[in-house]
């Protein structure tokens, strides 16, 4: 019996303290979000954002690496957002309709605040059109934000939101890439020219739009290279 319960506490350890825990908070309007947070709550934690027509589960692959690589996770589901990816929306369901994207910024404004009560030390990540927002939501409220990555960022919103002016503002270290496109290249070069501190432009061999460059599953043959930079990026920050 005490052998079994060894190899059981071994095999805890070896997973890592880190489990998944649904929770929810309110966003400044009273939506409730719905988000997955996996923390042990002594490291730095990365706030995943997800792209149109998604939910948090576009990063259900994803996380176990950050975990691997020292970090905590909140993968967030917005009020704009749909099943992609296998998954529910549950945030979405719970408003109806169909929300724009810029509603969405309430959601990762109460996602930021929630992770900044777990951790003094957030990273912001965001894809496709959240890609544009965590640049508003890191020059709107850079206490503790560490880093941000933006995954295929672009002007989204006309002329209701300048993505270029919000980086202009954003003092945390920031990674761009995008999928192997000319005009996602040249749209994300044109917002990091705008950053006035450390940058980084990951141009892919093999990419597609948003996180799901980093998934096997939608991209095979550059998952690997993709997480090689991405990982470098974020060494420093844990």
């Amino acid at each position: 019996m005490r052998f079994l319960s060894n190899v059981i506490a071994a095999v805890i350890l070896a997973a890592g303290a880190a489990s998944a825990a649904p929770v929810t908070f309110a966003a400044a309007d009273g939506i409730t979000v719905h988000a997955d947070y996996q923390g042990q709550g002594d490291r730095a934690l990365i706030v995943l954002f997800h792209q149109a027509g998604s939910n948090l589960h576009e990063y259900d692959p994803i996380v176990p690496r950050l975990h691997r690589l020292g970090f905590d996770t909140l993968a967030v589901s917005q009020r704009s957002g749909g099943a992609r990816f296998g998954g529910v929306n549950e945030t979405a369901d719970g408003v109806g309709g169909a929300p724009n994207y810029l509603a969405a910024y309430l959601d990762m404004e109460a996602a930021l605040d929630f992770a900044q009560g777990k951790s003094g030390r957030v990273v912001v990540w965001g894809s496709s059109y959240s890609s544009a927002l965590v640049f508003k939501l890191a020059s709107d409220h850079p206490k503790g934000v560490v880093g941000v990555l933006s995954f295929s960022p672009g002007e989204y919103f006309g002329s209701a939101f300048s993505v270029k002016l919000a980086a202009a503002k954003v003092i945390a270290p920031v990674f761009v890439t995008s999928a192997s496109d000319a005009g996602e290249i040249a749209a994300a070069k044109a917002i990091l020219a705008a950053v006035p501190g450390k940058t980084t432009q990951f141009v892919p061999k093999h990419g597609v739009h948003g996180s799901s460059t980093l998934r096997e599953d939608e991209n095979p043959d550059g998952t690997a290279e993709n997480w090689q930079a991405v990982a470098a990026f974020l060494a420093p920050l844990r």
